[in-house]
């Protein structure tokens, strides 16, 4: 993190030894801040924990990564779920939403965000007057863990080149997280979304907003509020970027 967040990611952690110049170049800012270093936006944005190697950099078209995800078996929620549920949405799109996984619904139909939080993400989006086949909708992992529970370290891990390949050929202007495993996957594994949401971060070029998911909407009503403030930066940010 750089000195503009001062205790965004706090645990208590022990000072960290001295950077060397190399290492002091900032990847990831939060808003408002200095103006992103040039060489930045020519950067490839890279997900936490995440090389080159294994984001599928072969992949030329989201068609081609799909056709590769379909026979994963790089963990065990393949043998477990009925189908991958891939992301759906325009390949050119200027907004991604991240969840975290499929659900009953998802696994069924094949399609992200389609059960209950789905039915409220869309209400959400409409709102904002942002239409949802405009955007692309993606999960963390692509394959249902069982019993609706959160994906484990090891899936996540298996999963992450997946979506850093999505946004490598998506190439969105924002990314929006919706819950705290998806900004702990595409933020820093010791952000608490609790924290971070609200705040706008950017990493080469792409700007990242955190929220609430909405299933936990579903469970904690008090949660729209918050959710709705950011859907209104987005809504905004969004149409600044559309030239709307």
């Amino acid at each position: 993190m750089t000195p503009e967040q001062p205790g965004l990611f706090d645990m208590n952690e022990p000072q960290p030894a001295k950077k060397t110049e190399e290492e002091k170049k900032p990847v990831l800012t939060a808003e408002p801040s200095a103006p992103p270093i040039a060489a930045e936006e020519t950067e490839p944005f890279f997900l936490p924990g995440v090389s080159q190697e294994p984001a599928w950099p072969e992949a030329e078209n989201l068609s081609e990564l799909h056709a590769r995800a379909a026979h994963c078996t790089l963990c065990r929620l393949r043998s477990t779920c009925t189908q991958v549920v891939f992301g759906e949405g325009p390949e050119d799109s200027r907004l991604m939403l991240i969840g975290e996984g499929p659900g009953q619904e998802e696994d069924l139909q094949g399609r992200p965000f389609v059960g209950r939080a789905g039915q409220l993400l869309e209400k959400i989006l409409q709102a904002a007057e942002i239409q949802r086949a405009d955007v692309y909708i993606a999960n963390v992992v692509k394959c249902r863990p069982p019993q609706n529970r959160l994906p484990d370290a090891e899936e996540v891990k298996a999963c992450k080149g997946y979506l850093q390949a999505q946004i490598r050929l998506i190439n969105p202007g924002i990314i929006v997280c919706l819950g705290a495993l998806a900004t702990q996957t595409v933020v820093d594994p010791r952000a608490r979304i609790s924290k971070v949401r609200g705040i706008w971060l950017n990493r080469a070029g792409i700007k990242i907003m955190p929220t609430f998911h909405p299933a936990a909407l579903l469970r904690n009503p008090e949660y729209k509020r918050p959710v709705w403030e950011d859907f209104k930066l987005i809504r905004d940010e969004y149409r600044k970027i559309c030239g709307k």
